[in-house]
């Protein structure tokens, strides 16, 4: 069981993720594409991403076993800051610190050592995979070759299996986040833990949850970040390294079977994917430095999109004091109402 204990400070400092964090995805539906006890739920996308896979992908069998602890750095995030998309999440991790990187993969090394020793678990190595055998030994020298291939198999999986899904995800997060949202307006912060899944449990002051080990974590003050996953299953996740920010990963309800979304000819060059994520970041409207935060890219590269969506008519760019603040226009409003948004992480 996992014990999280929250103090009447880390309660008022509880706070819902505005959107799905992708490398949790990622990471997380890697699990759920080798799990042979999964529901049949995710038995169509299984078939279809293992077509869309190459052998680069088999790398991220050497450092995420089909289940259980898997290295912290692999899914970074920062003091009070927003889920990750992707592109940033990636350049989070190539900054990993080499010693760091080295502790976690000792982590995981005893862990398989023990999943050998124990017959039960019934799978020889995890899963390693041959293609990735020596990765984990290569990362451990800090070297950055071998870091970047890692980056590498991590970016083709999540363009083969959870990008072209995308839209299903962030629509099933954000419907989570509707419910524990009127959950959090009715009853604050108390009321929000109350509507967790059935797997945690709010016995003020701990939330308690179903877990693989027996683990207490204190947050001390720092807050709790509630994030809801597509690919979350079973039980929630947190980091093994209680350093971390505190982050409680959990699984939305009945999310349904991931649809593959491709965008129709008729949106034609408007709808890159970034782009897409762009558009349906600006919401009620933000600055320019607010929307490459949201959409995970950076100042110049928001800039550069918001130019494009204004000559297409779907964004209003007015100045506001020293910034500018971009609005959707109906069209654009209309454009992301006429079905699920194409946002990609």
């Amino acid at each position: 069981m996992l014990r999280i204990h929250v103090s009447r400070l880390d309660l008022s400092r509880v706070r819902m993720a505005t959107r799905p964090d992708a490398l949790w995805e990622t990471i997380l539906s890697f699990h759920r594409l080798r799990d042979r006890r999964a529901s049949t739920v995710f038995g169509k996308w299984r078939t279809e991403s293992r077509a869309r896979l190459n052998g680069e992908a088999q790398l991220l069998a050497a450092v995420v076993p089909p289940r259980g602890y898997f290295p912290d750095f692999l899914t970074p995030s920062q003091e009070g800051a927003e889920p990750f998309g992707l592109d940033v999440g990636m350049e989070a991790l190539r900054d990993t610190p080499a010693d760091r990187v080295h502790a976690e993969l000792e982590l995981l090394a005893a862990g398989r050592v023990r999943q050998r020793a124990d017959r039960s678990v019934g799978q020889r190595a995890a899963g390693s995979g041959r293609a990735g055998a020596g990765l984990p030994a290569a990362l451990m020298e800090g070297r950055a070759e071998p870091l970047a291939r890692l980056i590498g198999a991590l970016r083709s999986y999540h363009h083969a299996a959870v990008e072209p899904y995308w839209p299903h995800i962030r629509a099933s997060i954000e419907a989570d986040r509707a419910v524990r949202g009127r959950a959090l307006l009715d009853g604050g912060a108390d009321g929000l833990l109350g509507t967790l899944p059935p797997m945690i449990r709010w016995r003020s002051p701990v939330l308690e949850a179903d877990y693989p080990v027996d683990r207490d974590l204190h947050l001390d003050g720092r807050g709790l970040l509630l994030q809801p996953s597509f690919f979350c299953r079973g039980t929630p996740v947190v980091y093994r390294d209680p350093s971390l920010p505190p982050v409680l990963v959990y699984p939305v309800t009945n999310p349904g079977a991931p649809v593959f979304a491709e965008p129709g000819p008729w949106l034609g060059r408007l709808v890159g994917h970034t782009r897409s994520a762009v558009l349906s970041s600006i919401g009620s409207g933000c600055t320019t430095s607010e929307l490459a935060r949201r959409a995970g890219v950076s100042l110049a590269s928001a800039s550069q999109h918001a130019s494009v969506l204004r000559e297409a008519g779907l964004v209003l760019t007015l100045r506001h004091g020293s910034s500018v603040l971009h609005t959707l226009t109906p069209l654009g409003g209309s454009l992301l109402r006429g079905g699920a948004p194409l946002a990609l992480p």
